[in-house]
């Protein structure tokens, strides 16, 4: 398993699977964030399968399935809301982990300055050098 710390209480990774909540509840984890389409992954890693094994272990589970095309101001928001926001310990997961760490960076965007945002996907091992620029005020 392949957890990235982005800030204290917000990591991403590549897709996780059932047999990981233990170690995650471990590692401190109290809130899982899916942002993986179920249209990506076979039947045994759709969200509603992880979210029965995260409920089962005592963790909670948010679902904000994302693409690069769907990656609009609202939908980051509600990503924002569903993970960020909150004061859990948050781990979003996707394919790799690069969809999450670039809508986590959109959500901060404007609050966050932009190069503090961009070392910490960098100290993650994610470059977004790339949107740098849409990081200086609020994304939308």
């Amino acid at each position: 398993m392949d957890i990235r710390q982005l800030t204290p209480r917000y990591y991403v990774a590549p897709q996780i699977s059932c047999e990981d909540m233990e170690d995650l509840r471990a590692a401190g984890i109290t809130l899982i964030l899916c942002n993986r389409p179920d249209g990506e992954v076979p039947p045994s890693h759709c969200a509603d399968t992880i979210r029965a094994a995260a409920e089962a272990a005592g963790l909670h589970f948010a679902e904000q399935p994302l693409t690069h095309q769907s990656m609009v101001p609202e939908v980051i928001a509600a990503n924002k809301e569903k993970g960020a926001a909150t004061d859990q310990v948050v781990l979003a997961y996707c394919a790799s982990g690069t969809r999450s760490c670039i809508a986590w960076a959109l959500g901060q965007a404007g609050d966050v300055p932009a190069q503090e945002i961009v070392q910490a996907a960098r100290d993650a091992g994610y470059d977004l050098t790339n949107i740098a620029p849409v990081l200086d005020k609020p994304f939308g």
